[in-house]
């Protein structure tokens, strides 16, 4: 197994238009895969997303009925490529939505699944979000193995919740991934050094693809979708516009930086006047877990 392998992320604008949406967005990874890239990165909600008073909307389907996995499962196969799809609006029995990544092989088969644990419910001097007003939370930390590294899945506000990348780390994962719609003020303000912090935090990669411009019913996206090194270095920056970014990831310089600074290995228990709830956020946060093995 090569310790080495290109990966791109995807950057667009969604609209409501789902086969739109797929057809940019499947442009832009075809031209990634030219250029060399073997496993290609989208977005958060890269196939359809608008906003309504503060609520999320994404274009939303049954998984087994939902025209994002036949597509992409038959590109993968096509381009001979491993597909992360950042997330796609799943819709529920109950009729709520999971925000859900998907990773699939370059036989076109799904092997691992992610939900959303943590909802975007803020207030910006922007505007307010209720993500939990239509989507609904997932509860298990996700690792997906490739054939070439594992990745620790997460979604856009789970970048602010560090506990988790660290349970992903010690699951195993080498490379974070972060797909994203970030808002514009936020992303001004906090894009660049939270991923560069989970990056340097855990001594592993970060794949971060991120939407960029308006989003119809208000809001807008950051963009600058990223890929950082293990040592916290940005080795890509999507800016502003469509298209995407590739770099090479070296799995060797995941071990030489948790080497260099064996943080993981230094993990203790918290304790003090609040014990029993430092424990748990030392040793698990909160969250169950799962490594997905790759499927022969």
């Amino acid at each position: 197994m090569s310790s080495k392998f290109k990966v791109a992320c995807v950057q667009n604008c969604a609209t409501p238009d789902v086969e739109e949406n797929i057809e940019i967005s499947l442009r832009i990874a075809r031209d990634a895969a030219g250029d060399g890239a073997q496993l290609i990165a989208t977005p958060e909600y890269f196939s359809g997303l608008e906003t309504r008073n503060g609520t999320f909307l994404p274009a939303a389907f049954l998984e087994n009925n939902h025209p994002v996995l036949p597509a992409f499962s038959a590109a993968a196969r096509e381009l001979n490529v491993w597909f992360l799809l950042g997330s796609i609006g799943v819709l529920n029995d109950d009729g709520r939505i999971s925000n859900r990544s998907y990773m699939i092989s370059a036989d076109g088969e799904v092997v691992a699944r992610y939900d959303k644990i943590h909802m975007f419910d803020v207030n910006l001097e922007s505007g307010s979000y209720t993500e939990s007003a239509t989507i609904s939370p997932g509860e298990e930390a996700i690792v997906a193995d490739t054939p070439w590294a594992r990745f620790g899945l997460s979604i856009c506000y789970d970048l602010r919740f560090a506990a988790l990348y660290r349970r992903l780390a010690h699951m195993g994962a080498q490379v974070l991934a972060t797909p994203a719609a970030f808002t514009k003020v936020t992303g001004e303000a906090h894009w660049h050094v939270l991923q560069r912090a989970r990056a340097i935090e855990h001594g592993a990669y970060v794949v971060a693809p991120c939407q960029f411009g308006k989003i119809e019913g208000g809001g807008e996206c950051f963009g600058h979708s990223l890929i950082v090194d293990p040592w916290g270095k940005v080795l890509a920056d999507g800016g502003d516009a469509e298209g995407y970014i590739v770099a090479e990831i070296d799995t060797d310089q995941v071990s030489v930086a948790r080497n260099r600074i064996p943080a993981l290995r230094h993990d203790r228990p918290v304790v003090g006047a609040r014990k029993a709830q430092g424990m748990a956020v030392a040793e698990n946060a909160g969250y169950s877990s799962s490594v997905v093995p790759i499927r022969s």
